[in-house]
This record gives structure tokens, C-alpha cells and sequence, in this order.
């Protein structure tokens, strides 16, 4: 089974619509490449346009080339946005 967590965010540009927001995407290893990655994306995509949103912002952890081609080759991009993190209460 894969899950993961989808989260509309309010916004205050592009006439106030909102975007989602997409992270920790995981696939059992039992169950990887039988499109259950896919189709958790394909839902938050389909919520997303449910909820007028205007982009789908997606972090990933990964830096192995096949989970970053995973995600080019279901649409998103890592050229556009740079992402900065600072964890608190490590």
C-alpha cells in the first residue's frame, strides 16, 4: 500500500486561491511499481482541482534518481521553487 498526505493551504496571491501541498509519499516495499504511488498522486491532484487550488507543491527527501524520475514523469518539476527547511525541536 502507499499512502500519502495532501493539505490544502490558503494563499494570499493568484486572487486568493489556495495550493496543496504534497509529502511523504511511501510505498511499502512489498508493494512498489503497481501504481498505488500513482494513483495517491492522482487523488491529490483530483483534490487540488476540487478545491480551486492553482499549483501542487511536492517535497521529497529522496535523492535517488529513480524516486525523482518517478515524480518528473507524474508532472512536477524541481526547477521552478527552491525549498529551504529549518527543523525546530529536533
Amino acid at each position: 500500500m502507499a499512502s500519502c498526505v495532501c493539505v490544502i493551504i490558503p494563499n494570499l496571491t493568484r486572487n486568493v486561491r489556495p495550493y496543496a501541498f504534497v509529502e511523504n509519499v511511501v510505498t511499502h516495499g512489498n508493494c512498489r511499481k503497481k501504481g498505488y504511488a500513482t494513483d495517491c498522486l492522482d487523488l491529490a491532484k483530483q483534490i487540488a482541482k476540487d478545491n480551486n487550488c492553482y499549483k501542487i507543491l511536492l517535497l521529497t527527501g529522496s535523492k535517488e534518481e529513480s524516486t525523482l524520475n518517478f515524480y518528473r514523469n507524474a508532472g512536477y518539476n524541481s526547477s521552478d521553487k527552491t525549498a529551504f527547511i529549518q527543523w525546530i525541536d529536533m
